[in-house]
């Protein structure tokens, strides 16, 4: 039986993903394809730990640093041009790797076309939590949504909100809308595997991770991105470390706490992906 030709390697950042990518592609010949959102951005070439320009002639990496980080790229953005460089390239073996589980859900679950929901439908949704409080509020939404209501873990608002904007917005449970979705790559054609290190050794390797980018020039890089005055909910502007570095910048706060707070922000996005993966991915294999 052959092997699929498309493997996807997911993983928190400082997993190491990206050296089994390349491990990888150095045996079997194969292109590596960026699967992470903030590595997309031009921009952020220290900060989302892009591969190196050594590494990138080594390896035939593609979409990375593609974007300027004054775009909004969507999923549905990055499922095309990773759709397209596939049948681009259906005659080699490609390594999709990357740290953005909608991603993935999108390759292999598919993409729900679901109607934007205005901010101010959100907003109201948010206010509406907040007075109603969690318990109220999830009963309301079960009235709506009963998959999503008993699906949603305690104290997720983001999907809490979501699913009730979604619902108030369309007429129609955000539950109906995913299960219609197509998944992007045919079953069969690929492989996944997640790259879950232990928790400590994954927390000290986040920690070494913002040492390197401080010795690399985040601070420089956070420089020019601030400089350019762009739209703070732009996805580079909310990537990990440019706020809490950016405090420092502008005098608010001392060198040593601006790094302590992209160490403490860099673990936090860890763990979430942790969870993330272990939740979407649970019949991927281990490593």
């Amino acid at each position: 039986m052959s092997h699929p030709r498309i493997t996807l390697i997911a993983g928190p950042t400082a997993s190491g993903k990206s050296r089994l990518a390349m491990t990888l592609a150095a045996q079997t010949g194969a292109v590596i394809v960026n699967a992470d959102s903030q590595q997309l951005y031009a921009d952020l070439r220290v900060l989302s730990a892009r591969p190196s320009a050594a590494d990138e002639l080594e390896a035939d990496h593609r979409l990375y640093g593609v974007a300027d980080a004054a775009e909004a790229w969507s999923v549905g953005r990055w499922s095309r041009a990773a759709l397209d460089l596939l049948a681009d390239l259906r005659d080699r073996p490609v390594i999709l790797v990357g740290g953005t589980g909608l991603y993935f859900t999108a390759l292999t679950k598919g993409l729900a076309d679901i109607p934007a929901v205005p901010v101010e439908v959100r907003d109201q949704v948010e206010a509406a939590l907040d007075a109603e409080g969690e318990t109220v509020f999830r009963l309301r939404l079960a009235g709506l949504d009963p998959a999503a209501a008993d699906r949603i873990e305690a104290g997720d608002r983001q999907r809490l909100i979501r699913a009730m904007s979604v619902a108030d917005h369309t007429g129609r449970a955000l539950s109906d809308w995913t299960a219609e979705t197509t998944p992007l790559l045919a079953p069969g054609s690929w492989t996944g595997l997640v790259v879950e290190p232990d928790r400590a050794a994954l927390y000290a390797n986040c920690d070494l991770r913002v040492a390197q980018m401080i010795e690399q020039g985040a601070l420089d890089e956070v420089r020019a991105l601030t400089a350019r005055n762009l739209d703070p909910a732009l996805p580079a502007m909310k990537a990990v470390g440019v706020r809490e570095l950016a405090t420092h910048l502008s005098g608010e706060t001392a060198l040593d706490e601006a790094i302590d707070a992209t160490r403490q922000a860099t673990r936090n996005y860890a763990k979430r992906q942790l969870t993330w993966f272990r939740n979407q991915t649970p019949d991927w294999r281990r490593a």
